[in-house]
């Protein structure tokens, strides 16, 4: 009888443990920040130990949510792309402040500094390590923007 009431017990408790463990996770990413990283918008590292990894691929907007055309707009094409990224991330169980590594393509460099700034906006100041690499066009001719990277959920 003590047995079989212990045993439920223990049980009790290793299914709350797990319950509570798994449905609380841990955001314990370290930032390695330099003084030019952070006026770009970047971080030289970001450390994660465990967790899941989401690879992501590469995303364009050439149109909002209401499918209204995005073309020639930089930053509601950035916008859009940051936004169907955190969907992407949110399918996975996760948020686009789990991103850890992007690389941003953009098809004029003279809206790198847009970029900084809607970054900046999006994460704060942890932001994830990134490459910005400004290309002659993208496979759709009307973005200007693409953005692929990698997230870590729930690392310790």
């Amino acid at each position: 009888m003590i047995s079989t009431a212990f045993s439920r017990i223990s049980l009790g408790m290793a299914a709350a443990t797990l319950v509570l463990g798994l449905s609380t996770p841990l955001y314990a990413q370290k930032y390695v920040k330099g003084e030019r990283p952070q006026q770009r918008g970047y971080s030289l590292a970001v450390i994660t130990e465990g967790g899941k990894t989401v690879w992501l691929g590469g995303q364009v907007a050439v149109a909002d949510d209401s499918g209204k055309s995005l073309a020639g707009d930089f930053e509601g094409q950035a916008r859009q792309v940051f936004k169907l990224l955190n969907g992407t991330l949110e399918k996975a169980g996760g948020k686009l402040k789990d991103m850890v590594q992007m690389t941003v393509f953009i098809t004029d460099v003279r809206n790198g500094d847009r970029l900084t700034e809607i970054r900046r906006e999006i994460f704060g100041d942890n932001f994830p390590g990134s490459a910005l690499i400004t290309i002659t066009a993208l496979a759709n001719p009307d973005a200007k923007i693409e953005i692929q990277g990698y997230a870590v959920i729930g690392s310790k």
